[in-house]
């Protein structure tokens, strides 16, 4: 006589169903919001972040084709919409935690390997492997300058000299400054063995300035302009973008220099305010710094 068969209790199918339901639902929680349901607005940002690695990675390519000139300007290009594309995202409300990660990313790209590329085709390989050392030192500086300034905009109490001064110079200056030799090389300077080793010693020492501890005025602090100097302001503004368009390399040569002489001065303000270096007080993102 054949015995009755047991077979596993599977529940029932109303029960199995919700289980698939509440599977399926945290799957999608993990792969995050459907395409269909992000805002445009959140979109642009990313965008224009998009637009600038675009920009750099195309400089890059300029660069090795000898067209040095749309090389260095795409490169700006790129920093100009690497810095604007936080402030839109600010305007429209837009901000996200995928857009500062991809916004860190496209830094390393548009500020650190474009630049030192673009240097090293047009000048540093002159210098053989010391200039290639040179460039691959700024690169490696873009990256620690910029990891610290992610550490320290992550931290919940902030000094108050943070809304006033970076610590270290931010890297899309370092990266209009360390392509000071291109412009001086577009204006008419040969770029011989002697002038890329001179440069090489400057792209390391611009990456020293990125990554130290100098206080550097961010320009973000909440002073204002008087009413009476509002337009005169406007009129320098306007003949500066005037003298770029007209006298472009020249204009960047008097900018490069006129920053690099401003540094000394911007941390002897910061001394006169605060009394201190921010090394002192331990909070610049290093490693061992206390939370």
């Amino acid at each position: 006589m054949e015995e009755p068969r047991h077979e596993q209790s599977a529940g029932s199918p109303e029960q199995s169903a919700a289980e698939h339901v509440d599977a399926t639902g945290t799957h999608d929680k993990a792969r995050g919001p459907r395409l269909r349901e992000i805002p445009l607005r959140l979109m642009v940002p990313n965008m224009i972040t998009v637009l600038a690695i675009c920009a750099g990675l195309s400089g890059v390519r300029l660069a090795f084709e000898n067209r040095f000139e749309l090389a260095v300007a795409m490169v700006l290009l790129a920093a100009f919409l690497d810095g604007i594309d936080g402030r839109i995202a600010r305007l429209l409300k837009a901000t996200s935690s995928f857009g500062v990660q991809m916004d860190s990313l496209a830094d390393i790209i548009n500020f650190g390997v474009a630049p030192a590329l673009v240097l090293y085709v047009f000048l540093l390989d002159q210098a053989r492997s010391l200039g290639w050392i040179a460039a691959l030192i700024y690169a490696i500086a873009v990256g620690l300058r910029l990891a610290r300034f992610n550490v320290m905009a992550e931290r919940q109490v902030k000094a108050s000299w943070q809304s006033e001064y970076f610590v270290g110079v931010p890297a899309p200056a370092g990266a209009m400054l360390v392509l000071l030799p291109v412009y001086l090389g577009l204006l008419g300077l040969a770029p011989e063995r002697t002038f890329a080793l001179i440069a090489s010693v400057y792209t390391v020492l611009i990456a020293f300035l990125m990554v130290s501890r100098l206080p550097v005025w961010s320009g973000k602090s909440e002073n204002r302009v008087r009413r009476d100097l509002v337009l005169p302001v406007i009129l320098v503004v306007v003949f500066y973008v005037a003298t770029l368009m007209t006298y472009t390399w020249e204009t960047m040569v008097v900018t490069a220099m006129a920053y690099l002489v401003s540094l000394p001065f911007g941390a002897r303000s910061w001394q006169r305010k605060y009394g201190d270096w921010p090394g002192g007080h331990g909070n610049d993102g290093l490693p061992g710094d206390s939370e």
